[in-house]
C-alpha cells in the first residue's frame, strides 16, 4: 500500500493509553481463589465489585472499571497459565457449551500458553465473534428480533434478564462500548497492531465467556427454556466468486486463520490509502467514542461525510471497487466482513476458495501500491495472471450482475423445452374444444413483428434473433447483451428501482418456464401409463397447445427486459411524468407474469386462458415498442 514508514499504530493517543497502559496501571495482586472455585466456577462478586460507576448519573465508568480491573485481568491470565489442557477441558469445557463452539474456546487456551501477539490477536477475534453469535441467540430466548451490533445486544433487557446489568456492565467494558477497551471493533477494523492487545484481556474474556455459560444453565434450570442456535450463513455457490486462478493455497494454516488476517489488514492497509488520497491523515488513528470510525463503509462510499467526492475510487479504479463492493457490502454476495465480525459464518467449515480470493486480491493491491523495494516480489511469475483478472473484474453481485445472471439461467430452462417429451400433433388436432391452434399461431406472428422491432433497439454489431422460436439465436443473443458492460459503481436511485422490477419480471418468468418443465415430464408420464382421466387428457393436450406460444412470449420477454437493462442508465434523464409511465409499464409487465405463473401452477391449469391473456400483454408491450420507435427516428 502507500508509504507508511512513520505509521506505527492506528490507534489514537486517547485509544492506546486505554488498551495498552490503564489496565497497567494498578500493581495489586489477586488470590485467584477468591475470584474461581477449584472446579471452575466464576466468582462473579469478586469481578463485578471492581465496577465503577459516575455518580452524576450511574452510568459505568470506564476508566475507572478498567484500571481496577487490570489486576483481575492479570489474575485469570496466570490462572490460564498454570493449568494444563487436561485440566482446563475438565473445569471449564462444558461451560462454553453453549456458544456452540466449545473447541474453539479451547484453542484459545492454547494460544494463551505461548502468547505470541498475532495468535493472541486472531484467536480474540474470533473469541468475540462467536460470543456475539451466541448471546444473540440467548436473547432470542425472550425476545422476537436480535439486535445486529454486539454493543446493541449488551445493551438489551433480555440479556439482563438472563445473566443480570451488572455482569452485563462488565462485558461492556471489555467489548461493547466505544468508551472501553472496545477490543472487538479495534481489532476486527484492523485499528490494533497485534503487539497492542495485551494477551490478559483474551484470557478474561474466555473466563468470562464460561462464567455467562454458568449463568445461563441457571437461568435455562430455572425456566425451562431450551437454547436454540440459529443456523449459520452458507456459501452455496462458490464459483460465483471465483474471480482468480487457484495459483494460491492458503490450506497450509487454515483458510479462516487466513481470512482473519488479510480482512484485517486489507481494511488497514485501505484505511491508510483512503486518508492519504483524500487527505484526512487524522482519520488514519481510532476515532475517539463522540466521533465515527473510518471504516470499509465509509471508505468505499462515493461522497465522503463533508460531501466531498471520496478520492480512494478513482485511485484504486472500477475493477477493484467493485470486488471491494461484492465481497464486503452487497447484499447478494458474501458480505465476509461482516458475517464473520458477527459470528454468522461457521468457523469450522470456511470455505478455502474464498480465503484464495481475498489473498489474491490483496497480492494485486500490493503489487499496485507498494514501495519500489519490492521488485522481486512484483515479477513474481503468478502476479502477472493475478494483474490480468484484477483489471478485467466486473461486479457479480449487484443487483444488475443478478439480473443477468437471472436472465441466462431463465432462458437456458425455456432451452430445455424442446427436449421434453410429448404426445404426437396428431393426438392434439384430434381435440374436440381445443382453442388456440389459429390463435397460438397468431400469437406467435404478433410476436414475431415486435422481435423485429425489438432489433432496431440493439447495440451496434449485435447479433439479430429475428425468429421468437429460435431458441438458440434468442439465447445467442441474450449472451452478447449481458457480456456487455453496465456501470453497477454508485448506480442512481431510478436505476435501481427499474431493475427492481426488471428482476422481478425474470423470476416470474423462470417460474413459468420450471412449472411447464414439470408440468410436462408429471402429465407425459401419465399419458404413457394411461392414468390420465378424460378431463386430464383433454387438459394436458389443452397444455401442449399453449407451449407454442408460451416459449416464445418468454423468449420476447426475456429480451426485452434485457435491451432494457443494457440501456438502463437512461432512465436518469427521463422526467419525472415519463419516468412514471416508464415504471408503469413495466409493472405491467410484471402482471402479466405473475398471472401466468398462477394459470400455469398445477392448482390452476387454466391454459387456455393464458391465451387470452398474453394476448393483452402483447397488446401493451407493441404500444411501448412503438412509442420508443417513434422516439429513436426523431432523435435521428
Amino acid at each position: 500500500m502507500a508509504s507508511s514508514d512513520s505509521v506505527t499504530t492506528c490507534l489514537s493517543p486517547a485509544v492506546h493509553y486505554v488498551i495498552c497502559e490503564l489496565g497497567f496501571e494498578k500493581k495489586d495482586i489477586y488470590d485467584i481463589n477468591n475470584i474461581v472455585s477449584e472446579n471452575g466456577q466464576v466468582c462473579w462478586q469478586a469481578i463485578t465489585e471492581h465496577v465503577c460507576y459516575l455518580e452524576s448519573d450511574q452510568s459505568v465508568d470506564y476508566i475507572k472499571s478498567i484500571r481496577a480491573l487490570g489486576p483481575v485481568c492479570e489474575s485469570v491470565n496466570l490462572h490460564f497459565k498454570s493449568l494444563t489442557k487436561e485440566k482446563f477441558a475438565v473445569q471449564y469445557a462444558l461451560w462454553f457449551h453453549w456458544t456452540n463452539y466449545a473447541e474453539l474456546f479451547l484453542e484459545v487456551f492454547d494460544v494463551l500458553q505461548y502468547a505470541q501477539s498475532t495468535e493472541v490477536a486472531l484467536g480474540l477475534m474470533k473469541l468475540t465473534s462467536c460470543l456475539e453469535r451466541a448471546l444473540g441467540d440467548v436473547h432470542l430466548l425472550i425476545g422476537k428480533d436480535c439486535p445486529f451490533l454486539l454493543r446493541d445486544l449488551l445493551a438489551s433487557e433480555q440479556l439482563a434478564v438472563v445473566f443480570g446489568q451488572v455482569v452485563m456492565d462488565v462485558l461492556r467494558i471489555f467489548v461493547g462500548s466505544p468508551c472501553g477497551l472496545n477490543l472487538r471493533n479495534v481489532l476486527w477494523h484492523g485499528f490494533a497492531s497485534p503487539q497492542e492487545i495485551p494477551a490478559k484481556y483474551c484470557a478474561m474474556l474466555l473466563f468470562l465467556t464460561a462464567g455467562l455459560g454458568q449463568l445461563l444453565q441457571t437461568y435455562l434450570l430455572q425456566t425451562k427454556y431450551v437454547l436454540v442456535h440459529r443456523p449459520y450463513v452458507t456459501f452455496i455457490r462458490l464459483e460465483d466468486l471465483d474471480a482468480f486462478p487457484e495459483s494460491l493455497d492458503t490450506s497450509c494454516k487454515g483458510p479462516i486463520r487466513n481470512t482473519l488476517h488479510l480482512a484485517v489488514k486489507l481494511e488497514a492497509g485501505l484505511r491508510l490509502l483512503f486518508t492519504t488520497t483524500n487527505k484526512c491523515p487524522n482519520r488514519l488513528l481510532t476515532a475517539e467514542s463522540s466521533a465515527f470510525y473510518t471504516t470499509f463503509d465509509e471508505m468505499l462510499t462515493k461522497y465522503l461525510d463533508n460531501e466531498e467526492i471520496n478520492q480512494l475510487p478513482s485511485v484504486l479504479e472500477e475493477p477493484a471497487m467493485e470486488f471491494l463492493w461484492d465481497f464486503l457490502n452487497h447484499q447478494e454476495g458474501p458480505r465476509i466482513r461482516d458475517h464473520l465480525s458477527h459470528g454468522e459464518i461457521n468457523l469450522k467449515a470456511f470455505p478455502r476458495e474464498i480465503a484464495n480470493q481475498l489473498m489474491a486480491f490483496a497480492i494485486t493491491l500490493l503489487r499496485r501500491f507498494s514501495n519500489e523495494d519490492m521488485v522481486a516480489f512484483k515479477e513474481h511469475l503468478i502476479i502477472k495472471p493475478l494483474m490480468n483478472c484484477a483489471s478485467c473484474y466486473r461486479s457479480r453481485f449487484h443487483p444488475i450482475s443478478r439480473l443477468k445472471k437471472q436472465v441466462l439461467e431463465c432462458m437456458k430452462s425455456i432451452c430445455l423445452w424442446h427436449e421434453l417429451p410429448s404426445v404426437s400433433e396428431e393426438h392434439i388436432q384430434t381435440v374436440e374444444g381445443l382453442e388456440g391452434n389459429t390463435e397460438a399461431s397468431t400469437l406467435v406472428l404478433k410476436m414475431a413483428e415486435i422481435h423485429s422491432q425489438l432489433q432496431q433497439y440493439l447495440p451496434c454489431n449485435c447479433c439479430s434473433a429475428d425468429d421468437p422460436m429460435n431458441t438458440v439465436a434468442t439465447e445467442r443473443l441474450l449472451l452478447e447483451l449481458c457480456d456487455r458492460h453496465i456501470c453497477t459503481l454508485y448506480s442512481p436511485r431510478p436505476v435501481l428501482e427499474v431493475v427492481v422490477v426488471l428482476r422481478k419480471i425474470s423470476t416470474q418468468c423462470h417460474q413459468v418456464s420450471e412449472q411447464v418443465i414439470a408440468s410436462i415430464k408429471s402429465r407425459y408420464q401419465q399419458w404413457t401409463e394411461k392414468t390420465l382421466r378424460s378431463r386430464q387428457r383433454h387438459n394436458y393436450l389443452r397444455m401442449l397447445n399453449s407451449i407454442k406460444f408460451l416459449s416464445p412470449v418468454l423468449q420476447l420477454i426475456l429480451v426485452l427486459i434485457t435491451l432494457e437493462l443494457v440501456n438502463v442508465h437512461l432512465v436518469c434523464k427521463k422526467n419525472p411524468s415519463d419516468y412514471h409511465q416508464y415504471l408503469k409499464f413495466l409493472k405491467s409487465v410484471l402482471q402479466y407474469t405473475e398471472n401466468l405463473v398462477t394459470y400455469t401452477s398445477p392448482e390452476k391449469n387454466k391454459w387456455d386462458e393464458t391465451i387470452q391473456l398474453t394476448n393483452k400483454a402483447l397488446l401493451k408491450i407493441r404500444k411501448f415498442s412503438d412509442r420508443k420507435l417513434t422516439l429513436l427516428q426523431s432523435a435521428t
